[in-house]
């Protein structure tokens, strides 16, 4: 379902403030399209869209989310041309080494969903970093989905739980939802939600599909250097007028 974008910036009058979700993940789509509408290198989009990461992550703060998770980078991105690749790194590193003292003074806890392990070492570095720095931080959470694909998680989980079974760790017990759930990257977090796509397209590219089973879904037709507060609370809005049954149905 497409959630609108007219910017009309009244959009944060409309919600109720106590029906805020409290995990929203986002698809951050478009920054190369819209760079090449501009004429302008996909290199451009892709700084346009930091910023807009940077302006979204404040406002959902500023609003009462509790974690948003970004898609920032990922496991098939690695077959983008070299200088793209090379060019989101240093963008991450510049991202994480520019913010970390505003980070630290909005209480923002910054973690990571993906295999980070395999990111260029200086990127890794600052990555860990960034972590342990804001691990103390209360506020919104914000987790960067980096290296990451949903397939690749559920794997990764299946593995770590068959070790740790093998390990004597968890005993021979029934694996369950909510054991599997505590292997996920996103253990740590609220259920998810909302997922929010910008761009256009109409699919979730690999992107926490265990989480999202029932979160509900917002398709929003700007590309995402153009999202901004006012498009995040009209996604919030549309959120809350949609009634969330998780399978069951509605009384009578």
């Amino acid at each position: 379902m497409d959630c609108g974008h007219e910017q009309t910036g009244a959009a944060e009058n409309l919600l109720d403030k106590q029906k805020i979700p409290g995990h929203i993940a986002v698809i951050m789509d478009g920054n190369g399209r819209w760079a090449r509408q501009r004429g302008l290198p996909r290199t451009a989009g892709h700084k346009a869209g930091a910023d807009a990461l940077r302006a979204v992550a404040r406002a959902a703060g500023e609003l009462g989310v509790k974690a948003v998770t970004a898609y920032a980078f990922s496991t098939e991105n690695w077959k983008r041309p070299a200088y793209e690749v090379n060019f989101l790194m240093n963008l991450l590193d510049l991202y994480l080494t520019g913010e970390i003292n505003n980070l630290n003074k909005e209480n923002v806890r910054v973690v990571f969903s993906g295999d980070i392990a395999a990111l260029p070492g200086k990127v890794r570095e600052k990555a860990e970093k960034t972590v342990k720095i804001t691990a103390p931080n209360t506020g919104l959470t914000l987790n960067l989905a980096v290296n990451y694909g949903g397939q690749a998680e559920i794997v990764r989980a299946a593995n770590h739980i068959i070790r740790d079974k093998a390990d004597g760790k968890i005993g021979d017990i029934e694996i369950t939802v909510d054991l599997f759930a505590q292997y996920l990257y996103t253990a740590s977090l609220p259920g998810l939600d909302l997922l929010i796509r910008t761009g256009g397209d109409m699919r979730v590219s690999n992107f926490l599909l265990w989480q999202a089973a029932y979160a509900e879904i917002c398709f929003v037709d700007v590309f995402w250097p153009d999202f901004n507060k006012d498009g995040l609370c009209r996604a919030i809005y549309e959120y809350q007028r949609r009634e969330r049954r998780f399978g069951a149905i509605k009384d009578g």
